[in-house]
């Protein structure tokens, strides 16, 4: 394998794709196989590349990861902790690799409902003509060596098929656990709603240990006419991690997507989401918010755009920024010729909470129809002195008003979250993480 700049690293990640299971469907084989060849002929990005000019990940090509050759199974007691008591819909991965004993039994959901709840590399011969039109047909991989590698390792994951008209009352939990040190996962989530159908999808990386690894992962997900979807997302990998994700949206007519993005880990995150309102009158709201500290680096890139008339979409993405750690918000609306009377709104609100913490910060409107109303505007600064004061005023102590308040500044993000165990979780690790800075 030729890999253009001849970076160990990246040959590392590669090892064992030959030995994947060949599939009996030849367009998945055809699939990996063209993220394979890209994947040679595609460069790391550098800060050069005006899409990670504020990110730079050579950190993570000084280490050598693979595949885990052994996946260990580990004890249930360490793994149901972030188990939810709302989601009895549950599907379990251990370093990339589907764990049945762990995820719900769920031929009963499929037998009662016909929702499908699958390791994808179970469901794909069996629900082929539902998988091929949108496997690998929204996160693009041709200039994208990550969701390259990741397609080249097609095989379990998490899938997920709502049928017209179902309305699926618990959260479906998609649950990516890594175990080990110096591994490289690729999780894969594929969730397809049909017609008038709705779901709530929590999609949680977590980690066991405290070693160097990365996570590789993409999501795709189509919206049928009148579909609806809740996607929760947290990313609270070892803070000695590298985490690389992707996430492509499409919206058809009167679709509505709702998304609570959260980034509490590792030493470098990298999430790209891209959301298209493919047809008109669709709705896309957008939240995340990004805690991090000591040295960490977080970087979100979200592109919403909008293709046909009568869209709306809301967007506030907010950071806490301590100790010497940086964040990078880069947000794209971008409006169509043809998606007249277009409704959007986008704000960037970001709270440093020592003198090196640093935000980048890029709300960015493209508009090519003259009947809209967009607005977008970007925040950075530190606690309001006068809102300090006053807590002060009331009896608390400097240190306890300067939590006090930032805490609140993130848990405006987190109480958008439909299920409430896990805003509990949340507002818990947000509350420790604050008074611990």
């Amino acid at each position: 394998m030729n890999i253009a700049n001849n970076d160990d690293c990246f040959r590392s990640m590669l090892q064992g794709q030959s030995q994947l299971p060949v599939s009996p469907l030849m367009w998945l084989n055809k699939l990996r196989a063209s993220a394979v060849d890209r994947v040679s002929a595609l460069k790391i990005p550098t800060t050069r590349d005006e899409e990670w000019r504020f990110t730079d990940i050579a950190p993570l090509t000084k280490f050598l990861f693979q595949p885990a050759d052994v996946v260990p199974y580990p004890q249930t007691a360490n793994v149901s902790r972030f188990y939810l008591t709302e989601a009895s819909i549950r599907l379990v991965f251990i370093d990339g690799v589907y764990t049945s004993q762990l995820s719900s039994n769920l031929s009963d959901l499929t037998k009662n409902s016909g929702v499908i709840v699958s390791n994808l590399s179970t469901g794909i011969p069996e629900y082929a003509a539902m998988i091929k039109p949108h496997l690998g047909g929204y996160v693009e991989f041709g200039d994208n060596i990550f969701s390259a590698l990741n397609t080249a390792f097609l095989h379990d994951g998490a899938l997920v098929i709502v049928p017209r008209d179902a309305q699926v009352k618990m959260p479906v939990h998609l649950l990516f656990i890594t175990t080990q040190a110096k591994v490289v996962s690729y999780p894969r989530c594929l969730i397809v709603t049909e017609p008038n159908s709705a779901v709530t999808i929590f999609e949680d990386y977590v980690a066991l240990q405290q070693g160097t690894y990365v996570n590789n992962a993409v999501t795709e997900i189509t919206l049928a006419n009148n579909a609806s979807l809740n996607h929760i997302r947290v990313q609270r990998d070892s803070h000695q991690a590298f985490h690389i994700g992707s996430c492509a949206v499409s919206l058809a007519r009167s679709s509505r997507y709702q998304s609570v993005n959260v980034a509490l880990g590792a030493r470098i995150s990298r999430y790209n989401l891209n959301v298209l309102l493919a047809d008109t009158s669709a709705e896309a709201t957008v939240d995340g918010l990004t805690l991090i500290a000591e040295r960490q680096l977080a970087d979100i890139h979200t592109c919403i755009d909008h293709a046909k008339s009568n869209g709306t979409s809301r967007q506030l993405h907010k950071c806490i920024v301590g100790g010497n750690a940086r964040a990078v918000f880069s947000g794209k609306i971008m409006v169509r010729p043809d998606a007249q009377h277009t409704n959007s709104f986008q704000s960037s609100r970001n709270l440093l909470l020592t003198l090196k913490a640093r935000v980048d910060t890029k709300p960015q409107l493209e508009i090519f129809a003259d009947d809209v109303k967009c607005v977008h505007g970007a925040t950075v600064g530190q606690l309001n002195n006068e809102e300090v004061f006053y807590l002060k005023s009331r009896g608390l102590s400097d240190t306890m008003a300067r939590n006090l308040l930032t805490y609140a500044f993130g848990a405006e993000i987190i109480d958008r979250i439909p299920i409430a165990s896990l805003r509990c979780q949340l507002e818990q690790i947000v509350l420790e993480q604050t008074q611990g800075g």
